[in-house]
């Protein structure tokens, strides 16, 4: 690895770092990395490629010869490879500033920004300029079923998700900022990223700074829906809006869900044609208008974005069905904001239709551990049958009093006649949940991380029962 790498990944297993090193290693860059750990899928795109990978932090073992170290979000300025990085003075740069310079720069470029649906919508973005013949460059920030997270197209298309979230340690600006924007799409905008942005004001500031990015001959895509993305907008001049409002752009006339199958009929410019996808909920509606919108004006006739939309794969760990065993569904599911829970909860009642809905929920991300979110959470979790809520992953670096009140949120859920426990600290939720689950049952397992393999355990246990 030190006699052949070029551009040293720190870390490389992050779903966006590994999907750049995917694109530089495509492109013809001498690629390797590090990490303190790797897990699939991450761990598979890479050993397919090829790519180099080094387990464990070592300064000794930097690479000599670099010619750019990209540095993620996830590590900070401790970090004793970046400490060696910066002591020896060798070029570094991020991974959103990376892909930008590389492969947004001179590209038409699609950012897929909001608070919630950026991933979903970004890959079905590009799953419909990609069957309209436009080839585009592609990186998401999640895994489509059955295929990568990058695409090294060459069409002069690039469709990237627009994360709000910081950069770098060196630059706590939004992601979103390094990618040259064509088209900018403001699905919604929510306070979120309370560790970051310490209101909605500043939320909405960070996103007026994206649209500003974008060139004069681009346009800014938002939901008429949001009141968010209306308020991040105001004033543009350029702007194509998209949703259920008579004065809508992209106006959907109806729609509805039927057998796991999201249809709905649009108007745009005057024609009106019929969209089907495997998707279910009111979010993935915002999610295939804005994805539509984009193909639309990138120059996919209507005609391709129909018979694209209908053969959509989904994204990984959006109500993913991992299997189902004695009678019980267990699906794999990101939600972690309140409102994304809720949405996602109303699409999971519309996907199992008549089965009882079983929540093992995890407030993982630093937004999820705040007091504040407790009666949103309870709320959003009021849409399940059952509801078991593990510890707040964070909340060590919160004071006592700022951290979510699972006790709270488990009473409220009770008063409303919903069966809820939250776990204790060590507890296995697996084992609970063996005791509660009945045939028909549909498990929903919501975290922003990997929550400690419970889907798939839990799967592996329901089958030796069976």
């Amino acid at each position: 690895m030190q006699d052949s790498c070029q551009v040293y990944l720190l870390p490389i297993g992050g779903t966006a770092t590994a999907a750049l090193a995917g694109l530089l290693h495509e492109s013809g860059e001498a690629v390797c990395g590090v990490d303190s750990a790797l897990y699939p899928p991450t761990s598979e795109f890479l050993a397919e490629l090829g790519i180099p990978v080094r387990l464990g932090w070592d300064p000794a073992r930097i690479p000599d010869g670099l010619r750019q170290v990209i540095i993620g979000n996830a590590v900070p300025k401790s970090n004793p490879e970046v400490a060696a990085v910066l002591q020896r003075g060798l070029p570094y740069t991020s991974q959103a500033a990376a892909f930008g310079e590389r492969f947004c720069r001179g590209s038409r470029s699609i950012v897929v920004a909001g608070t919630h649906g950026k991933t979903t919508t970004t890959a079905l973005t590009a799953h419909l300029l990609t069957g309209a013949g436009l080839d585009p460059t592609v990186l998401v920030g999640g895994v489509p079923c059955g295929g990568r997270p990058w695409r090294l197209g060459r069409g002069g298309w690039t469709v990237v998700e627009g994360d709000e979230y910081n950069t770098a340690f060196f630059d706590r600006g939004p992601k979103f900022l390094h990618y040259f924007p064509h088209f900018f799409v403001v699905g919604n905008v929510e306070y979120d990223h309370a560790d970051l942005y310490p209101s909605l004001d500043a939320i909405v500031a960070a996103f007026r700074a994206g649209v500003a990015c974008v060139d004069r001959e681009g346009w800014t895509l938002a939901n008429a829906a949001d009141e968010g993305a209306r308020c991040v907008v105001e004033g543009c001049q350029r702007v194509v809006w998209y949703g259920e409002t008579a004065t809508a752009d992209l106006r959907c006339l109806r729609w509805d869900t039927e057998d796991g199958r999201l249809r709905a009929v649009v108007a745009w410019q005057g024609d009106r044609f019929e969209l089907t996808t495997p998707l279910v909920g009111r979010h993935n509606l915002d999610n295939l208008l804005a994805a539509t919108t984009c193909a639309l004006l990138a120059g996919a006739p209507p005609s391709a974005i129909v018979t694209s939309a209908a053969t959509f794969p989904g994204v990984r760990r959006r109500l993913e069905l991992v299997g189902e065993a004695a009678g019980v569904a267990v699906v794999d599911d990101f939600a972690h904001h309140p409102t994304a829970v809720a949405l996602t909860l109303e699409g999971a009642r519309a996907r199992f239709a008549g089965r009882r809905l079983v929540v093992a929920f995890e407030p993982r991300s630093l937004s999820a551990a705040r007091a504040e979110f407790a009666l949103p959470y309870e709320e959003a979790l009021s849409r399940a049958d059952v509801v078991l809520l593990a510890p707040v992953y964070h909340r060590a670096r919160l004071p006592v009093e700022q951290v979510l009140d699972r006790t709270a949120i488990v009473a409220g859920l009770e008063r409303r006649g919903i069966r809820a426990r939250a776990l204790e600290e060590g507890e296995d939720a697996v084992a609970v949940l063996g005791g509660e689950l009945r045939p028909g049952d549909v498990v929903v397992c919501m975290s922003s991380g990997d929550f400690g393999g419970l889907p798939r355990r839990l799967l592996s246990v329901l089958r030796e029962g069976a």
